[in-house]
């Protein structure tokens, strides 16, 4: 397991990625697919791995098949970090934890909890209790229904030595400059927002200097060569690669809700990788819109 500042260190400025989770034709998860799409993506240079997060559809896996995940992901790339997605509800979450560990997993990405909404107090016991049930680096997903205050967090950063990271999918700009202004290097700061890229300049401004890339699924070049502009602050490369790629990109992703997922699944498949279906509630793109995503790659690959 990778220690947790160097963890910390190591996401605090590199891109990340979300793998996505392929499927067989029985529906299962499938480890040689999954791990032939990582070695290729491990001939590029990123940060970490992010397996069964959002783009990986943590939603849809069993606790099992999660573990299953982390291991075939350690076992392509060795000496990656690789986090896990991790959540549902509060005891279901740090079993989940401790067998990500037992895995071989170097931290995890905390998603929201099942269902329900909760008060602040709540939220925070919650991943407290999550921190203190194993010695990984826990990075805390705000968004959703789990969405913790600037002062939530700071007393989180004092209580949990093993908190390293915040990741924001909200949009809330105002909290995040706020958890950002007031926690300053004691945790990392990562962009989430779906397509990440369409925000990262502004998230930018409010103190978060990296962000997790879903086209990197499929486009790795693209997403490096974005990341590298954004990082140097070239502006008018990033706002040509907006126009040109993301835009046009986000216009078939926003075309039926859950394409966040499904538009990048189809993407991989695109490239030679088998990935098989979405798993319901999530449904596919259409023959139309895989042809649309088709002529959106061959402009970049």
């Amino acid at each position: 397991m990778i220690e947790n500042n160097d963890l910390q260190a190591r996401i605090r400025n590199g891109l990340l990625s979300f793998p996505v989770t392929p499927f067989g034709s029985d529906g299962r998860f499938a480890p040689g697919p999954f791990a032939a799409h990582l070695e290729w993506l491990s001939a590029y240079p990123v940060a970490g791995l992010i397996v069964a997060g959002g783009t990986g559809e943590m939603f849809s896996l069993t606790p099992s098949e999660i573990v299953d995940v982390v291991k075939t992901a350690k076992a392509a790339c060795p000496g990656q970090p690789i986090i896990s997605g991790c959540g549902y509800g509060t005891q279901m979450a740090c079993e989940l934890a401790q067998e990500i560990e037992a895995a071989g997993g170097d931290g995890i990405l905390l998603l929201p909890h099942y269902l329900v909404g909760a008060p602040q107090d709540g939220i925070e016991a919650h991943i407290r209790a999550v921190c203190n049930a194993t010695r990984m680096g826990v990075i805390v997903y705000n968004r959703g229904q789990s969405r913790v205050s600037a002062q939530t967090i700071a007393r989180l950063a004092d209580d949990c030595p093993n908190l390293i990271g915040f990741k924001d999918g909200t949009g809330d700009i105002d909290t995040v400059r706020r958890v950002t202004l007031k926690m300053g290097d004691r945790l990392s700061y990562i962009g989430g927002m779906p397509t990440h890229e369409l925000f990262a300049q502004a998230y930018r401004g409010a103190g978060m200097p990296t962000y997790s890339s879903a086209v990197f699924n499929f486009v790795p070049e693209t997403a490096l060569k974005f990341h590298k502009a954004f990082t140097e602050s070239d502006d008018a490369t990033c706002e040509k690669m907006l126009a040109d790629f993301y835009y046009p990109f986000a216009e078939i992703r926003d075309r039926k809700t859950g394409y966040a997922v499904s538009a990048i699944k189809a993407g991989v498949r695109l490239r030679g990788f088998e990935t098989g279906p979405v798993r319901s509630p999530l449904t596919d793109l259409t023959d139309e819109e895989v042809e649309m995503m088709q002529e959106l790659i061959k402009g970049v690959a």
